[in-house]
């Protein structure tokens, strides 16, 4: 069954869908008769249509309405042909449609203005993260740098993960522990956590950020 691609484009010039403001049985009635998606270049507010159709296809079935409306757009039917004439009377009542027009796509813009607001609210928060080297400085050469390390371990905190460690000489025969963490921005105070690392002073001389880079 073929499709007036002609008509459908100027019925869809002012409106969204082919009955109503709602998908419904006509839409799907038009939407089946069609093989493939309307050409965008010559057929912008068909092939518009089609897409936003086939959005709702898993739920065709289920759409309220008749198909009668969608076959005055359908060659080889007898109330396509009724339809038909009927439109064409539509077209030419020039009285009263500006308004149907106007409250139409205003109802259209809220529609996706919300679709917007909806979707922008479930999509998911994207976590700031941050990978740092921390450099851990003993108070000589012989503190004990297994202990240092096991404290500044045992700092617990949601949002901190400790990773990689080495230790750097730094001259005297004294070594610093370098280690790597990852921490979530929001969660982790890196002030704070330099903090809880100096209440380790029988280890702990000082610390400081040798380098952080953002994920």
């Amino acid at each position: 069954m073929s499709v007036d691609l002609e008509k459908l484009e100027a019925h869809l010039l002012k409106r969204t869908y082919i009955e109503g403001y709602t998908p419904s049985q006509a839409d799907v009635h038009v939407f089946t008769s069609l093989n493939s998606a309307p050409d965008a270049s010559s057929h912008p507010n068909t092939a518009r249509w089609f897409k936003h159709i086939q959005s709702y296809e898993p739920e065709h079935k289920g759409l309220a309405g008749s198909s009668k409306a969608g076959e005055s757009f359908t060659a080889g039917s007898a109330a396509g042909k009724e339809d038909a004439t009927g439109e064409e009377d539509e077209e030419i009542d020039l009285f009263g449609e500006d308004d149907e027009e106007d409250a139409e796509a205003e109802r259209v813009k809220a529609e996706r203005v919300a679709a917007y607001n909806a979707k922008k609210a479930n999509k998911p928060k994207t976590i700031a993260k941050s990978v740092v080297t921390l450099d851990v400085k003993p108070w000589d050469d012989e503190t004990d740098m297994k202990a240092l390390e096991e404290s500044v371990r045992s700092i617990e905190q949601d949002g901190l993960v400790w990773g990689a460690s080495k230790f750097v000489p730094i001259g005297y025969g004294i070594k610093k522990l370098q280690i790597t963490l990852v921490v979530e921005d929001e969660k982790v105070s890196l002030d704070d956590l330099q903090e809880k690392c100096a209440e380790f002073e029988d280890y702990i001389q000082s610390t400081d950020i040798a380098a952080m880079q953002k994920l």
